[in-house]
């Protein structure tokens, strides 16, 4: 699962994220960093589901950062997608996969590099947004 993670100014200088891993065990990758010393913005891969999914989100929310769960990563406009396979081998993690009806994206293998983006010479994919305001 992958979470957005806002820091206030007060936070920014806390180890927040060393933390919760300590207390929950479970390890995070940054897959996204905007920090400043007024603010901080990451988009985190949390390797877990259930109980420990809610823990990490709770052991966050306990450290004082907002927490919002994403959705889908690559956005594939079907109008556009002719299924030519341009974007599958630049993609490191191998997280498309292409069938005769449809390309398919694995969020959990996703690390949002944009290399699919930048490969298909349709336009047809593009990075969902992550913006906090959305």
């Amino acid at each position: 699962m992958k979470i957005k993670i806002l820091y206030t100014h007060e936070r920014v200088k806390h180890p927040v994220l060393s933390t919760v891993i300590l207390k929950t065990g479970v390890p995070l990758n940054i897959l996204e960093a905007s920090i400043s010393p007024s603010r901080g913005e990451l988009v985190v891969d949390v390797p877990a589901s259930g109980d420990q999914l809610k823990a990490v989100i709770e052991a966050l929310k306990a450290e004082g950062v907002e927490v919002r769960e994403l959705g889908p990563t690559i956005e594939v406009d079907e109008e556009k997608c002719v299924l030519c396979g341009a974007c599958v081998s630049p993609c490191p993690t191998g997280a498309i996969t292409l069938t005769m009806e449809r390309l398919e994206i694995d969020e959990q293998l996703c690390i949002r590099c944009k290399a699919c983006v930048i490969a298909c010479p349709f336009k047809a994919l593009s990075m969902a947004s992550t913006s906090w305001e959305a």
